[in-house]
């Protein structure tokens, strides 16, 4: 089996991969869509993809990838702690705050706002395709006084120095991360695991009104938990939305197809994105 994720070596995502798939031969993409559209075109058999980060919300270049591009099942998912550094390259390690740039991932930027803006105020951030691309980056530019946010793992992997741990704004940090699969995948429990959810998308009929309330309480009668509600633009135009929800529980025989049926009544289009276990990391 071959499992793909967004590179290069020592992403947070390839954290995910070594977890859950020890075993499985592994391939770095340099983008999300690149990832995803190999498992579409065979050269892989897996996909690890993020997919919502606990500070800065959902991944919309994955959410957008599997709507509106590809037609692939969601088979499971990780949520892992993230922990943010700020890294130099050793020649660099006693001159950190004089630093030129920082390049990292837009959203590990985003996490560490608060350090950036009082000890490395006027640095200028630079987005870059991963967090470990950007520690690459400044591992081969070891005369520039430059910086990257990434992982303990993409120190050790590009030999940086880390002059500041744990810069993220908040403690709790997390992003999941997805899996991507054409056939089903067998998912042991794990002393990680924590149980199952169904993500449906349901969009709505544009001349009824009440209709979102009606969705909901074809959910909340029959006792099915909603852990998670997000309108996406159908990018169809303004004011254009569909909704993901995460159902806690399983796709079942009876409840969730029995309102899936009274939503779609109502003149609610539904897609089943996926029914999987998912699992949890503990911070170490």
């Amino acid at each position: 089996m071959k499992t793909g994720y967004l590179g290069p070596k020592a992403t947070f995502t390839d954290l995910a991969v070594r977890e859950m798939f020890p075993d499985y031969e592994t391939v770095a993409y340099t983008t999300i869509p690149d990832c995803i559209e190999a498992v579409v075109n065979d050269e892989i058999d897996i996909a690890v993809v993020p997919l919502e980060n606990a500070l800065e919300g959902s991944v919309n270049i994955t959410l957008d990838y599997l709507i509106h591009v590809v037609d692939l099942p969601v088979r499971g998912e990780l949520s892992a702690p993230i922990r943010q550094h700020l890294m130099v390259h050793p020649n660099q390690s006693d001159k950190w705050k004089n630093l030129k740039k920082i390049y990292s991932h837009s959203h590990a930027i985003a996490q560490c706002h608060k350090f950036l803006h009082t000890e490395l105020k006027g640095v200028r951030a630079e987005s870059y395709t991963s967090t470990a691309g950007a520690a690459q980056y400044v591992m081969e530019h070891p005369d520039e006084p430059i910086g990257a946010i990434a992982n303990e793992l993409a120190a050790q992997e590009y030999g940086l120095e880390i002059v500041k741990p744990d810069i993220h704004d908040f403690d709790y940090n997390r992003t999941r991360f997805i899996f991507l699969c054409k056939k089903p995948l067998e998912l042991p429990i794990k002393p990680h695991y924590v149980g199952y959810k169904t993500t449906l998308m349901i969009t709505l009929p544009e001349d009824r009104s009440g209709a979102l309330h009606q969705v909901l309480s074809a959910f909340a009668w029959r006792q099915l938990n909603l852990i998670k509600i997000e309108s996406r633009p159908t990018k169809t135009g303004l004011g254009n939305y569909f909704f993901i929800i995460d159902i806690d529980k399983a796709l079942d025989d009876v409840l969730i197809p029995g309102a899936i049926a009274e939503i779609e009544a109502i003149g609610c289009q539904v897609k089943i994105l996926g029914s999987y276990p998912y699992y949890q990391l503990q911070a170490k």
